[in-house]
């Protein structure tokens, strides 16, 4: 299927705000908008962190990025704009994503992003240029439904579909955005940036948190929150000590790497983070099994339902579940369940919505 831009009326008379990060996916997004006869305005997030340039990803772009932007949309002919949106994306994402590690949780700063910088701040921007539409290169799927509304769907190719990053977008949101590359490999992608001559086409994609680009998020989160580098006890489940660690801020649910504790009888995991107390729970692999988790902050995109698959880790396949009192309670036991994460609910390949993970329930396993 060929990209679409759903405009209603004549694309002559339609103005199609782009998200250009610079890399290859929202540059072809603009060249196809470009293609529909309506004017294209290119836009792009200047970010920074405390004073130094942050990587690429996203919409989030500094240095060569908004050079690449602006290089793309002088050889299509449209205009470009830079906004600086440093204070908030700091304040938005980053300060959060501090805090929520400082409080021994596991944020996705993607999402935050997307509900705060760009589908607010940038939407809002679109809509103050008179646009009929913003555009994103997301691989996820815009589809209207047999009431007329818009739905969320995944990406037509399961490697590269986003959507559980966007599970906060709301319907007033997804009548204004378009996401053409919903239903195209990534192959074809890079093809058309090809064909089109854009200079971005070999263009790697980011692997990292846009804002740690080496991955060393602790080190950020150290110089941001320095109390999470202080050093503590590593105990069993039984509250027994053994061993110590040197901050919080090094350890996620589910991390096997790293604990540096011998002698054990198993592979041990950390199960929980009491960063109050500077304390790293480690157990067994069974001792991850979650049967529920609660869940708050719930954005409803489609029909609010009992019976759901929920998908609780980005890389994670969807799961039976069902919904109830504020939790979502999984059919089988899942582990890595991780406060601070999203849960997101889907019906077959469409989102409903979601939330965020605060807390969850182990699981009674059978003995072996």
């Amino acid at each position: 299927m060929f990209p679409t831009f759903d405009l209603p009326g004549a694309p002559s008379a339609a103005r199609i705000v782009v998200a250009m990060s610079g890399g290859v996916d929202s540059s072809v997004v603009a060249c196809l908008a470009a293609k529909t006869g309506a004017e294209v305005i290119g836009v792009t997030l200047q970010l920074y962190d405390h004073g130094e340039a942050v990587a690429r990803s996203g919409s989030c772009c500094a240095g060569q990025d908004i050079y690449d932007a602006k290089m793309v949309c002088d050889r299509l002919g449209i205009a470009h704009y830079v906004l600086d949106y440093e204070s908030r994306f700091r304040e938005g994402v980053i300060d959060k994503f501090a805090d929520d590690y400082a409080a021994g949780r596991t944020p996705i700063p993607c999402s935050q992003c997307n509900q705060g910088v760009k589908f607010v701040d940038l939407l809002a921007f679109a809509r103050e240029l008179g646009a009929t539409c913003l555009a994103t290169g997301h691989y996820v799927r815009r589809v209207i439904g047999e009431d007329g509304r818009p739905q969320l769907w995944k990406g037509r190719d399961p490697r590269r579909d986003q959507s559980y990053f966007l599970s906060g977008t709301t319907l007033d949101q997804l009548q204004f955005l378009r996401f053409p590359l919903g239903d195209l490999p990534k192959p074809e992608v890079r093809r058309l940036a090809e064909e089109a001559g854009l200079e971005v086409a070999g263009k790697p994609d980011s692997q990292d948190i846009c804002f740690v680009p080496d991955g060393d998020y602790a080190s950020l989160v150290k110089k941001l929150r320095p109390e999470t580098e202080a050093p503590g006890e590593i105990v069993g489940l039984d509250g027994s000590v053994l061993g110590t660690h040197r901050g919080t801020v090094h350890y996620t649910i589910g991390q096997r790497r790293g604990l540096e504790i011998g002698g054990q009888p198993e592979p041990l995991y950390v199960v929980r983070i009491d960063a109050e107390a500077r304390r790293v729970v480690v157990g067994p692999k069974a001792a991850l099994a979650v049967s529920a988790a609660s869940i708050e902050d719930m954005n409803w995109i489609g029909e609010t339902q009992a019976l759901v698959d929920a998908k609780v880790r980005s890389l994670a396949p969807p799961v039976p579940a069902r919904l109830e009192n504020g939790a979502v309670r999984f059919e089988t036991p899942q582990y890595g369940v991780a406060p601070g994460q999203s849960a997101v609910f889907y019906e077959g390949e469409r989102l409903l919505g979601g939330g965020t993970i605060t807390a969850t329930q182990a699981a009674e396993l059978a003995p072996a």
